[in-house]
């Protein structure tokens, strides 16, 4: 999908994929998602969202469309904020 870019189907599971962060986002669970710039095997996307459990969170990976139907893999990582600024990100170059 990098290298020849996406099939249509790859491009309709991906929307669908965006979708469901979106749906995520909206519920309050997704604090960030997004993905590296690089456009080679090293690429790799970060989803950030509240779970219960590490099962809970298995949970929503499972219902990605996008691990669903082969187009993406995902792991789950506990993770705990340390530190966040409060403020709403900015783009680079943004104040």
């Amino acid at each position: 999908m990098l290298s020849d870019g996406p099939t249509p189907e790859e491009s309709q599971v991906v929307s669908e994929h965006f979708s469901y962060l979106q749906s995520l986002a909206n519920a309050g669970r997704l604090f960030i998602a997004g993905r590296t710039l690089l456009t080679d095997e090293r690429t790799f996307g970060v989803a950030v969202f509240a779970a219960a459990s590490e099962q809970e969170a298995r949970a929503v990976l499972a219902e990605d469309p996008a691990i669903l139907h082969g187009v993406m893999r995902g792991e789950v990582y506990p993770f705990r904020v340390a530190l966040w600024s409060g403020k709403p990100l900015a783009a680079p170059g943004e104040a």
